[in-house]
This record gives C-alpha cells, structure tokens and sequence, in this order.
C-alpha cells in the first residue's frame, strides 16, 4: 500500500449519535421510560467528576417517575431526531457518510423490557431510519444498548445484576435482528460495556444506594452482560451469517507518571483492567489478573454452569472502541492535580492540553491505542467514537467558524492513518458526534460535538433548526478523498 493512498477503498467514514442522546420523543407511540430518562440536568457542574453528573439513586429516580413531562430531563427530549431523522440523514449523506452509527432504544421496543410482544410503532421507526439511509447508501452500524434499558427492568429485577435480564435482552435483539436482518450488517451488542463497573447505573442499571457491596453487584452484572453478549451473537450468526458482531469498549489507555517500576507497574495493571472486557468477548475468557483481583476484593461472581463455554463459543468479528483521552496511572496520585474525563478523573498529564471539560488531548495516544489492540487481538478494529466536545460560537453572519474541531479531527485521522501504516486492519471510523446531541456526561447541550449545530440551548429552548459548521465542509473533503485531503 502506498502512502499516497493509505485508507482501504471501502473504508467506512461516518459519525454517531446515540438514541438517547437524540431521538427525544420519550413517550411517543409506546415507547417506555428508560434510564436515561431518569437524569436530570444540573446547571451546577463538577467538571473534575464528570461522573457524579450521570450518578442516579433511589430518590433521583422517585423523582423522575413522577415528573410527566419531558422539562428538566434533556435526554428525554433529544434534538427531536425522532422527528427530524430524514433531514439529519439527508445531512449526512450531504457529506458522504459511508456508514452512520447510532442505537436502537430497547424501551420503544419493548416498552418495560418483558413485555410479551414488541411495540409494532417503535419497530416501524427504526424501519423508516434504515430505510432512508439505505436510499442514500449509508451503512447502519447499530449498538443494542447505548446507556439505556427499560425501567421496569431496574425496578421489578435489580438492572442487570439480575440472571433474567439476559433471556429479556435476547429476546430483544433476536426480535430487531430478525426485523432488520436484510437492511442492518454491522451490530454492536453493548456501548462502552466498561462503563458498569465505572457508572453502574448508567451502565447496567444498577441502583448504588440499594447494593450493600456496589462492586460486586457491577461486576456480577458486567458478568450477564458478557453471557447476553455471546447468546446474541450466536443467534446472530443464526438469523444471518452475514452479520458482523463487535464489541465496544471505552479505551481508557494509562500511562505511567514516571519511570519508577510501581507507577509503570500501576499503568501495567489499569491497562489490563481495562482491556479485561475485550478479552473475556474476543478471547472468549476472563484473563488471569482478574482472578487475584477478585480474591483481593472479595468478589465472587455467580456463574451457570454452561457460562464459561457460552463465551468461549460465541467471540465476536470485530472490535470497537471509543477513545477521546489518556490517563495517567501512579501509586502517589496526591504529588499531583487532578482533570477529569468522560466518566471518569486522572491525574494531569503536563505534556497534554486540556480541554474545558478536563479532557486531555492525545492524538497521537489513538495511534497507540490501535497498534496494542491489534498486536493484542489480530482482530479488525472500528474506531466508532471519537471527538471533540466544544463551545460553539454562532456569528452575526450565521457561520460557525469551529477551526479547534477539525484541528482535533486533522490530528487524530493523521494518527489513525499512521496506525494503517503501521498494519493494523481498520474497517472505519465515526466521528462523535455526527451532530450536536445532549452530552452522555453532564446533560449539556452546549458541549457540543457535531458537524451540524442544533439550535437549542441547555434548557431546551431553541427553534431545533439544523445549521452546518465549518467543520462540516471539511469533513466532506476528507470523506471525498478517502482521507487523503486533511488540510
């Protein structure tokens, strides 16, 4: 391959968003209320602790069930994709997306989650969007579960800390796969299936203030989210053998603070926990650390019998992942200050700029990303989210001059095409997001992400119309020139 022409000429450029960061609608034709719809919107934000903005409890949620209307939640009303899908795609087809990722909301599906029969109106929307990005050759890549799953299923079983939740789950995704097994190829079981052990709540559905012992409530979930993982993809294979199944892990890649042997050690070992959840879904195994450390923890996981040879039979094709930031690992964390992240907070890295949201900027940390997870695996990777989360600035004139987005984006894709340079099997990469969503973390709408703004402000209030950004030209000579053209 030569250097003039690095990415594969099939290569799947694109964006994401996330259906309950978007499609609003929370109580349109059936759907049920989800956990996403339990998070309110804070205007006091802890940036250095991202993730007790996404912390839910018993009283958050008695709240939120009472509250009828969409004020106060902003996933609960999106940027109204649900009404506004065939402009969005018409958007994306503007700058050649070849594939555009997004997720299925499991309650407009089957409303409290064990339900007998789905939601015939949540079924025919999801046929509308495929339909409409099928007409403008635009490859769906769909996640089961993106942060979401019906309430019910947290009430009346305890989320996913619950055995039963796995036969509800199958039963969901057998029944979209069957539906859109002519119009969907790539499918993602879980989003960022680390995030349980991170915010169990938004990631498993797991109440904290009702668990004696969190962590062993998250990782026997994490454990049934694995098993529902594999049943999925066999009965994938079984509905379609065409169809591709990933994983999705957030990439938290740890740096060691410095080169004394415990701070490289501590990199060492948050590395291994981390890249854990790949293992157990591409290896087909937990990896031998995780033994010591639920010794150390006193974590017993409950396991059927047939479970170990459930994950062994049923890996997956790909792996995805999202990455945004490094971190940087060290046994003496009070020698430095702290930033924080997505959902989660690290030590500062002095060699990186941060953004306002504590994020460090590591472009060249994707390039190393994608060389260890494909020396790790020999398994084709799918970079499904990466951005720039960012205040945007409408001038007198109308534009939206967001130079700093395709700065990170330039910077990033020129180390993604390193990495190809290097051998590693990349099938694509989308963008987060495609378009301005409510942030997963803080609830914001003024963190904004996409090509396209949305004209709405953190309240909700706005006119919703869609405007392109500068970045969104920009992205489009990427696209057109298969990457080449970055400047």
């Amino acid at each position: 391959m030569s250097k003039a022409q690095v990415f594969p000429e099939n290569f799947l450029w694109g964006g994401a968003i996330a259906a309950n960061q978007a499609e609003g609608a929370f109580d349109a034709d059936g759907k049920g209320l989800s956990t996403a719809d339990m998070v309110p919107y804070y205007k006091k934000k802890d940036y250095a602790n991202l993730s007790a903005l996404m912390h839910v409890s018993s009283e958050t949620i008695a709240e939120a069930m009472e509250t009828k209307t969409a004020e106060g939640y902003p996933k609960r009303y999106g940027i109204d994709f649900y009404h506004h899908f065939r402009e969005d795609i018409a958007l994306f087809a503007e700058m050649g997306f070849k594939t555009f990722r997004l997720s299925i909301n499991w309650s407009r599906i089957f409303p409290n989650g064990d339900d007998q029969e789905p939601n015939e109106a949540g079924l025919q929307f999801y046929d509308n969007v495929f339909d409409e990005l099928r007409k403008c050759d635009i490859e769906p890549l769909v996640t089961l579960s993106h942060y979401e799953m019906p309430m019910t299923l947290v009430l009346n079983y305890g989320g996913w800390k619950n055995r039963k939740v796995i036969s509800f789950f199958v039963k969901y995704a057998e029944t979209v796969m069957n539906r859109y097994q002519n119009k969907v190829k790539y499918w993602l079981t879980f989003n960022e299936i680390n995030t349980t052990l991170i915010e169990p709540f938004t990631g498993g559905g797991i109440v904290g203030d009702k668990e004696n012992n969190l962590l062993q409530a998250s990782y026997q979930a994490l454990h049934h989210q694995f098993v529902a993982s594999s049943l999925v993809t066999k009965r994938a294979r079984e509905i379609n053998p065409a169809f591709q199944i990933g994983c999705m892990l957030a990439r938290m890649i740890h740096y060691p603070a410095t080169s004394s042997p415990e701070d490289v050690q501590q990199a060492q070992i948050d590395n291994q926990m981390n890249l854990l959840h790949t293992d157990v879904q591409v290896r087909g195994s937990y990896p031998p650390i995780i033994k010591r450390y639920f010794e150390d923890h006193q974590i017993h996981i409950v396991k059927e019998a047939e479970d170990d040879q459930t994950l062994k039979e049923n890996t997956v094709d790909f792996i995805s992942f999202s990455y945004y930031t490094s971190l940087v690992s060290t046994t003496t964390p009070e020698k430095y200050g702290v930033t924080g992240g997505n959902l989660y907070s690290t030590v500062k890295n002095p060699n990186l700029k941060v953004t306002e949201w504590g994020w460090q900027l590591d472009p060249i940390g994707l390039r190393t990303v994608l060389k260890e997870l494909y020396d790790r695996y020999q398994l084709p990777l799918f970079v499904v989210e990466n951005g720039l989360g960012a205040k945007d600035t409408v001038e007198e004139d109308g534009s939206i001059i967001d130079d700093y987005r395709i700065d990170y984006f330039r910077q990033h894709i020129e180390q993604l095409k390193e990495a190809i340079l290097d051998g590693v099997e990349v099938i694509g990469y989308t963008s987060w997001g495609a378009i301005d969503i409510i942030s997963a973390s803080t609830s914001e709408m003024s963190k904004r992400y996409g090509f396209i703004y949305v004209d709405q402000d953190d309240e909700g209030h706005g006119t919703l119309n869609r405007k392109k950004k500068k970045s969104f030209d920009w992205y489009k000579k990427v696209i057109a020139t298969n990457g080449e053209d970055l400047g």
